[in-house]
């Protein structure tokens, strides 16, 4: 039986609350530790290009922790495999603090990546589970800004911590967070997965029956992926702006920190903007808005780039639309991914999540092998984004034709 019911807007509030919480666990794990990456790098007597690994592999942990724990959330429920996925991302974070060489923070950064996707998981498959159609595509909006904002104000949070402490109490930070979630989790959080709903059997049987079914879905597919591709924007954007900014045009750390907010804003008002519209426009049409748009801006903010025209102004006012297309693609491409397998949401969830790592894994580090500066951050921003058009108009009828409904 499903549990899905009409949510009262106070309901709804505090699931957008909690689930939002669970979202930003992943993103603050990745991104509140950037501005560490220097001080690590010398305090364990390694490179700066060995820290950043450390930052790869908790993406890549993420992708294969998704993988493993959305289909034992279908099997087991939400929350018992949240609970412990939670519990051992504070385990694994108290033991990044304490760690004396780099080889052992990238294995513990691989193990923190793969149990605390099972709060990404969780977040999204609960969602499926409790709303559908443009209440999902709404709430999923809400918790995609948790996402992309997060990878923006988790820098910040990271340096307010570094000014009073060393980069270990990062992770004592974040391992605090965890425990706090999983109180909440414990106290308020219902179970959302009946048990009548759940999968039977072997979890690997049912789990290799899940992702083979996902698999032979294109259209599904194909929305996974876009997800992955815009994540991969934001963090090209993420992880090359403290080169080009503070080295290239000279900003300070306050500069620097303002810009980021200011960015941040853009992401949060073009996400409330989405689940207005949500309402009223299907999400496919949103997202083909969206896509397009984003596509389109980013051209002209690699002409900025490698041209200088405005000047620093230009390439600001550029990026900030580009950046702030990006709450009409997530949340729209994955609510329609989720619609179309609600019976193994969680796997879905799953899937979805785990292509959005690896793709960011592979696209975000792209900005900094080409040099780090505005016009490389700018060009793997449209690659990303025109193979983001091509997956949707290639695997998506619905996206070619303008989108009012997705074929089934």
């Amino acid at each position: 039986m499903s549990t899905t019911m009409p949510p009262r807007s106070r309901s709804v509030l505090r699931w957008v609350l909690m689930l939002g919480s669970l979202c930003a666990l992943p993103a603050f794990t990745v991104d509140m530790y950037l501005p560490a990456l220097p001080q690590v790098a010398e305090d364990l007597a390694s490179t700066d290009a060995m820290a950043q690994v450390t930052v790869s592999c908790m993406l890549i942990g993420g992708a294969v922790g998704q993988i493993v724990i959305g289909p034992l959330s279908d099997r087991f429920g939400r929350r018992r495999p949240l609970l412990v996925g939670l519990a051992l991302h504070v385990v694994t974070s108290l033991l990044c603090a304490l760690v004396t060489d780099m080889p052992m923070l990238i294995a513990l950064r691989l193990l923190q990546g793969f149990f605390n996707s099972a709060a990404a998981v969780a977040a999204v498959a609960i969602v499926r589970d409790r709303f559908v159609g443009a209440e999902a595509a709404r709430i999923l909006s809400r918790l995609m800004l948790v996402i992309g904002v997060a990878p923006m104000f988790a820098p910040t949070v990271g340096t307010l911590v570094l000014a009073v402490a060393s980069w270990r109490w990062v992770f004592v930070a974040l391992a605090l967070i965890g425990a706090v979630l999983a109180v909440v989790v414990l106290k308020v959080m219902p179970e959302t997965h009946a048990p009548e709903s759940r999968t039977t059997g072997g979890v690997g049987a049912a789990a290799l029956r899940g992702y083979t079914t996902l698999l032979r879905d294109r259209h599904f597919i194909a929305l996974a992926v876009v997800p992955g591709l815009g994540f991969g924007v934001l963090m090209a954007y993420v992880v090359s702006s403290p080169v080009v900014f503070q080295e290239g045009y000279g900003l300070t750390q306050g500069q620097y920190a303002l810009l980021f907010g200011v960015n941040g804003l853009g992401l949060v008002l073009s996400a409330q903007l989405n689940a207005a519209l949500v309402r009223r426009v299907a999400p496919i049409r949103l997202l083909r808005l969206g896509i397009v748009a984003q596509a389109i801006i980013s051209v002209v903010l690699l002409g900025v780039a490698i041209t200088g025209f405005g000047g620093l102004a230009g390439l600001l006012v550029v990026l900030w639309l580009v950046l702030a297309f990006q709450g009409l693609i997530p949340s729209n491409a994955s609510a329609l991914a989720l619609s179309r397998h609600g019976e193994i949401a969680g796997t879905a969830a799953a899937m979805i999540g785990a292509i959005q790592s690896l793709v960011a894994g592979v696209v975000s580090p792209l900005a900094g092998f080409l040099g780090s500066t505005a016009t490389s951050m700018a060009a793997v921003m449209v690659v990303a984004l025109a193979l983001a058009i091509v997956v949707l108009a290639v695997a998506t009828p619905a996206f070619r034709k303008g989108g009012w409904h997705l074929p089934v």
